[in-house]
């Protein structure tokens, strides 16, 4: 167990599996820059900024740490290489704190606002319906009633894919199948979590490439009519990027800030890449609180993200 340890034993070592191609690849990457270096100089600063941008944390992050860095070694009048782990991860650290992805213990579901309404938004491919089925397993176990809406309507898969997981999670689906109207069908899904005394209900949203434009209006069309059953719905938007997508989840990231209020982040599938370092990158550019990390195929190995935990896998030897 790391340094930084409140995970369970199991979720601890899922994420440091999970993680392990971008830690692998990150120190191999480090150990080449600073080889026959004894201390943090001008060069070696020059290459972790290369090893940080291409390890995807991208650069208007990038520059920030290695300023940070920069004020430690003027400070300090001597930094040695083998302190430089140490250095960078309490660096990373720091700023995933300021940037609002703090601790966290995923959505907490206020009693006050029945049913909590998560309007789940992403493009297709990023794992968005296998986020909303794998949220709705974590909700069931802690007791909470839960209704899905299926207002993806533009891909029979999409519709699908979501009832198969209702079935498997055992929370009810509403559904008008394909090429109906999305709005409808997340007017109707609230009324359900309504008149069922849910206590959760989660909107599946389309996931093609829109123009901004197009984007835009769809997903105000479907936020009006949920405000029709509950004033203040949704109560969070959280958006689904693919963190093997490295620079193009930054990209998607950009398109859907723009196309409606994001209030929070679910990053998946870092177990099948070296590009781990998207988090920090994305976290710190849009400050926006990531609340969910997908490190895993299996139903619980979508993880609440824990910044200290993730920064203790990321450096973890």
């Amino acid at each position: 167990m790391g340094l930084f340890s409140f995970f369970s034993k199991d979720k601890k070592e899922t994420l440091d599996k999970g993680l392990e191609k971008s830690k692998d690849s990150f120190f191999q990457k480090i150990g080449k820059a600073i080889a026959g270096k004894s201390k943090v100089d001008d060069e070696v600063l020059d290459n972790l900024e290369d090893i940080l941008i291409t390890s995807d944390v991208g650069v208007e992050t990038t520059l920030k740490i290695i300023k940070r860095i920069e004020a430690r070694v003027a400070k300090d009048k001597y930094v040695g290489t083998s302190e430089l782990d140490r250095i960078l991860r309490e660096e990373i650290a720091v700023l995933l704190t300021e940037n609002r992805s703090s601790d966290s213990e995923g959505f907490v579901i206020p009693k006050d606002k029945k049913p909590f309404v998560i309007m789940v938004v992403g493009v297709n491919g990023v794992g968005k319906t296998t986020t909303i089925g794998k949220l709705a397993s974590q909700f069931k176990k802690q007791g909470l009633k839960v209704v899905l809406g299926a207002a993806d309507t533009f891909r029979a898969a999409a519709v699908d894919q979501l009832i198969l997981w209702g079935e498997k999670v055992g929370v009810q689906v509403v559904s008008h199948g394909m090429n109906t109207d999305p709005a409808s069908v997340a007017f109707d899904a609230i009324k359900q979590g309504v008149e069922n005394q849910a206590d959760v209900v989660i909107i599946d949203t389309a996931g093609r490439l829109h123009t901004r434009v197009g984007l835009m209006n769809e997903l105000t069309k479907i936020k009006k009519v949920q405000q029709k059953m509950i004033a203040d719905a949704p109560h969070e938007v959280m958006l689904v990027l693919d963190g093997s997508t490295g620079q193009n989840a930054f990209i998607q990231a950009t398109e859907f800030t723009k196309a409606t209020e994001v209030t929070s982040l679910a990053i998946t599938k870092l177990d099948g890449t070296a590009k781990g370092g998207v988090v920090i990158g994305i976290s710190d550019q849009f400050k926006i609180p990531v609340k969910y990390i997908g490190v895993g195929e299996q139903i619980d190995d979508l993880q609440v993200f824990n910044r200290l935990e993730f920064v203790d896998s990321l450096f973890k030897k």
